[in-house]
């Protein structure tokens, strides 16, 4: 019993040393990987963003980089009326902190930079709580990833579980 669990203990560090290598070393990749956070954009062409981001209306994800501290990801992505939006669910649950820390990076630089089809866009994320595009942006995103179950109510932005984000010029 004493070997097995010897050998349990070395496969496990060796496990969790693999991991950990890969996150860090995931901080300098050329963005993220699908869900795992990345480094900063190294790739990609400085572009004007578009007026009307309508054209994403079926993407499913972009990437976007926060610049303090620089980290990028991958997130769901909605329009409505020619606006763009991203959100952060489960903000008011204990274990989004394990990997929701972007919003919270917001609140000292909104300044972020999108990349979408090889293309970079330097923009802000402005939070979103009131506007009249709440239900909307919500219903869209129901659609698209939920099956598309009609959302009624914004309490869950104004109540602060969904953290909900326009991206606007800077």
């Amino acid at each position: 019993m004493g070997k097995l669990a010897k050998w349990l203990g070395i496969i496990f560090a060796v496990i969790i040393l693999s991991i950990s290598t890969f996150l860090f070393a995931m901080g300098y990749h050329d963005g993220p990987l699908e869900i795992i956070s990345g480094g900063a954009f190294k790739t990609g062409e400085l572009s004007p963003a578009p007026s009307d981001w309508s054209a994403l209306k079926d993407r499913s994800t972009i990437e976007f980089q926060t610049l303090d501290p620089i980290s990028s990801r991958t997130v769901w992505v909605a329009t409505y009326e020619g606006r763009l939006f991203i959100v952060s669910g489960y903000m008011n649950q204990w274990y989004a902190a394990i990997w929701k820390q972007w919003p919270h990076y917001l609140e000292n630089d909104n300044r972020i930079l999108l990349r979408i089809d090889g293309n970079l866009y330097q923009q802000r994320l402005e939070r979103v709580m009131t506007d009249p595009a709440v239900v909307p942006v919500l219903n869209e995103l129901s659609r698209k990833y939920l099956g598309g179950a009609e959302v009624t109510s914004a309490a869950q932005v104004t109540n602060g579980d969904t953290w909900m984000y326009e991206i606007v010029d800077r």
